[in-house]
């Protein structure tokens, strides 16, 4: 049977978010029970939106609107146009995002959202480009997508859909993992606070400036009207971004970018060699990641590096600075301001006896090289999924 082509409007509801007079300043408007989803939390998700980090208030619904669950978001602004996610709850979302709710027996959300993952590439490059709306919702209705019986469709759906459940039930072992050795951590360590002057410190602990520590360097971007520094095929570096590590969890696996080592080598990059704990001081302040080979960053990223493990671990390290509160050290605050290099090379970290730092690294390592396996797992699965998914959507593969 020949698929038809259709567009997403004569698939389904597809309607723009709403958040008319939003300035950040109107705190009346946050802070309530409803979820407030937004274009970078569409990008961290999986496959659903399981997680949200603002919320609306009575006064913030009355000019949104409550989408229900199941409904497929996608974010049409900046570095994000085009990636999508299927709500997992009730939510608002803003102006910077498009909703699809598929008709009943007519589409499978989960197949739509797979088909806009095929069309990614295309939809990033019919987007105009402006520096609020990248995607317009006349261009995104204007795209055909293959559609096969409704039937059909779920089969698709499922078995591509097999692969996310895995991928998900790994990131839920890893978030359980990490928030095990955190608990260790914090009943071992939280006593000391960076931010006050007077700690009472047991016998051989003692603070120190982060530089007396670690060997910090500070990362580096070639420039980037200069194409052949990029993305080349046979010689490739792996390139931290502050979207890389916002997008990590725990280890640096994957970059969306890399740079080539004759970038490495005229311009002076710093590299940070496998086992290495980076930290964004700019723009987004406070995500941290720990490299699984060597690699390189943007200037905006610094890095930890450890000269002698027997007196410090990648491990304590990794939670120190995740729960570091940086609004202690300058104007930090969640819209994007930053901290210098310098305030990061003199942030206080506190240094525990090497006995004490090795009895932790001998609890915090299983769980640490669980979670690399894990992630591991997760990048071949969406590798496999990702060579399977256009020749479903296609039809290249036949589904019975």
């Amino acid at each position: 049977m020949k698929w038809e082509y259709k567009s997403l409007n004569e698939l389904g509801f597809v309607g723009r978010g709403k958040s008319r007079h939003r300035p950040r300043n109107a705190e009346h408007l946050y802070g309530g029970i409803y979820p407030f989803i937004q274009t970078g939390d569409i990008q961290k998700a999986n496959f659903y939106i399981k997680e949200y980090s603002h919320t609306y208030s009575e006064e913030g619904l009355a000019q949104s609107k409550l989408w229900k669950e199941g409904t497929m978001v996608i974010s049409i602004v900046g570095a994000n146009t085009a990636e999508t996610a299927i709500l997992g709850f009730d939510a608002c979302f803003p102006d910077s995002v498009i909703g699809f709710i598929p008709f009943e027996n007519i589409s499978d959300v989960r197949y739509i959202k797979y088909n806009l993952e095929c069309l990614k590439v295309h939809l990033k490059g019919i987007s105009e480009g402006t520096a609020r709306e990248n995607l317009s919702l006349e261009k995104l209705l204007s795209v055909k997508l293959p559609t096969p019986p409704f039937a059909t469709q779920g089969k698709i759906a499922s078995i591509l859909s097999a692969y996310d459940d895995l991928i998900e039930n790994n990131l839920k072992r890893i978030k359980l993992l990490e928030e095990a050795v955190e608990i260790v951590y914090k009943g071992e360590f939280n006593f000391f606070k960076p931010s006050n002057g007077v700690n009472k410190l047991p016998e051989d602990w003692k603070v120190h400036r982060a530089d007396e520590i670690f060997r910090i360097n500070i990362g580096k971007t070639p420039p980037r009207e200069q194409d052949e520094w990029f993305n080349d095929v046979d010689s490739g570096v792996k390139w931290v971004s502050i979207k890389d590590i916002n997008n990590s969890t725990v280890y640096m696996l994957n970059t969306s970018e890399t740079v080539t080592e004759n970038a490495v080598n005229k311009f002076n990059m710093n590299v940070a060699k496998i086992d290495t704990v980076i930290l964004s001081f700019k723009l987004t302040v406070g995500k941290v990641a720990i490299t699984t080979e060597e690699m390189v960053t943007n200037e905006a990223i610094a890095h930890f590096n450890i000269d002698d493990e027997s007196r410090m671990i990648s491990e304590y390290i990794y939670f120190y600075l995740k729960n570091f509160p940086y609004d202690s050290l300058g104007s930090t605050s969640s819209i994007g301001t930053a901290i210098n290099s310098k305030i990061v090379k003199a942030m206080p970290v506190l240094l525990p006896p090497k006995s004490v730092i090795q009895e932790f690294g001998q609890k915090a390592k299983p769980s640490f090289q669980m979670i690399k396996t894990l992630l591991k797992q997760n990048s071949k699965l969406r590798e496999a999924r990702d060579i399977l998914l256009p020749k479903l959507i296609n039809g290249q593969i036949a589904v019975y």
